[in-house]
């Protein structure tokens, strides 16, 4: 392509950027009327472009770090990473960081046609303003913090050469790595800092060339004998076919040691974090919804997941609201579809999930519940999430209202100087943060105060 043709495809792409910027509703309901067991849920908003409100990456400043819920204190665990985006901790307490991104996505046209064709061109600006436009590093590398100050001194590369790799699994000796189009298991020693063996491949995920939601979130059941694996939709709500969907929009369980897999839960558009709530031993996730019906809808959710249970995806959302942008409808899985435990605010862009453990180093009204990064909204105006947040347990049940525990992932004037994603306690009870656009690992720990005051 000659440069005048360049020059005049960036100056399109600037004034659609633009515009598509100006477009779309705003919202009109309070933050809190979007959150809990009973969110409103408003009649949907229609238009030709969807809702656009950029938050443009930045990075961190010099002397600028996230904001702390009181009682807190937070400091850069680790820097100058790759787009970490999912974090697992070693029982040595070493902590690995998959930097990964999606893999090459030559079909992912969100659906054919002219409308199709709007919505790859919106995605390609939000993502490439957003930060998430870059090259996967298609790697794992370890952090270790040896003399226990909570920061890492160290960092190797782990593992190298994988596929846009994200869930992380240590179970028996053996280390489980959820690839965008495979779970594979690597024989891992203890203290090790660098995997060299060749990995075994024990189930096929979905993949191929749309692999719209490419990320492959992946937790052991506490007994170890099953994997669980968070497999997004290939679309927004099947516009390019239910065939598409096969084994998607699901929670698929894994036999360990067969590698044999079934769908252990339906209908999830996306479920991202997963993890067992330690009281019941329940799963849960942390679930993005749909788009395109406006700022006010759909919320993202936190839910306990039943074997068998249907959540909605694409038919429906938040129980038998009917998205009638599907044809045909599925009446039938409607009336069976389960209301979500707890909603999360709409496009928060729920991503992480951390129960807190019995070794928590943060203040006690942080003792028992979920942990959840919000990567945060490109499609809602004003934005929401862009913080991490606390959502109080009862009974193995989400109480009350979350809580905010790490903010001001978000300037002044609307850039992203970070991004949070996965979640994970390190093994000293201090919370651990990924930061995509950020490039750093954050430790939220429990105050200076508090920690002289403990018994």
């Amino acid at each position: 392509m000659g440069i005048g043709k360049l020059v005049f495809r960036g100056l399109i792409i600037g004034l659609l950027s633009s515009l598509i910027t100006a477009c779309g509703d705003s919202s009109k309901l309070p933050e809190e009327a979007t959150q809990g067991p009973n969110p409103t849920l408003p009649a949907p908003t229609k238009s030709f472009i969807p809702t656009v409100n950029l938050a443009k990456a930045q990075g961190w400043p010099d002397g600028v770090v996230p904001t702390p819920a009181e009682g807190m204190q937070v400091n850069a665990f680790a820097e100058g990473l790759e787009h970490p985006r999912w974090l697992y901790v070693l029982p040595n307490g070493d902590v690995l960081v998959a930097e990964t991104n999606a893999p090459e996505q030559p079909e992912d046209n969100s659906g054919g046609g002219l409308m199709g064709k709007i919505r790859s061109i919106v995605a390609r600006i939000a993502m490439r303003s957003a930060g998430a436009e870059v090259q996967s590093p298609d790697r794992i590398v370890l952090l270790r913090d040896a003399d226990g100050d909570g920061v890492a001194e160290t960092k190797s590369v782990f593992l190298k050469d994988l596929h846009s790799p994200f869930g992380m699994a240590l179970v028996n000796g053996s280390l489980y790595v959820a690839n965008t189009d495979a779970v594979v298991r690597f024989p891992y020693e203890d203290g090790q800092t660098e995997m060299t063996a060749k990995g075994e491949t024990l189930a096929e995920l979905p993949g191929g060339p749309i692999n719209h939601h490419w990320t492959k979130s992946l937790v052991a059941s506490p007994d170890g004998a099953k994997l669980y694996v968070g497999v997004g939709s290939n679309s927004n709500v099947a516009e390019n076919g239910l065939a598409a969907e096969r084994r998607r929009a699901a929670i698929l369980e894994i036999d360990r040691e067969s590698g044999m897999s079934r769908i252990y839960a339906s209908g999830l558009r996306n479920p991202v974090g997963l993890a067992f709530e330690p009281e019941t031993e329940m799963l849960w996730t942390v679930v993005n919804e749909r788009d395109e019906l406006g700022s006010d809808l759909v919320p993202d959710y936190l839910t306990s997941v039943q074997p068998g249970g249907f959540y909605g995806w694409p038919f429906s959302y938040w129980g038998d609201h009917v998205d009638h942008r599907v044809s045909p409808q599925n009446p039938e899985l409607v009336a069976q579809a389960i209301v979500p435990d707890y909603a999360l605010g709409n496009h928060v862009a729920a991503l992480g999930l951390a129960f807190a453990p019995k070794t928590s180093s943060l203040p006690a009204d942080f003792a028992n519940g979920a942990f959840v990064g919000e990567h945060g909204s490109w499609n809602r105006k004003p934005r929401s999430g862009y913080k991490v947040v606390f959502v109080a347990f009862e009974g193995g049940k989400p109480v009350g209202q979350p809580v905010d525990v790490l903010t001001g992932f978000l300037s002044d004037d609307g850039k992203a100087y970070g991004r949070p994603v996965g979640v994970a306690f390190d093994k000293t009870g201090a919370l651990l943060v990924a930061d995509d656009v950020g490039n750093r690992i954050w430790r939220v720990s429990g105050s200076a105060r508090q920690a002289a005051a403990a018994p």
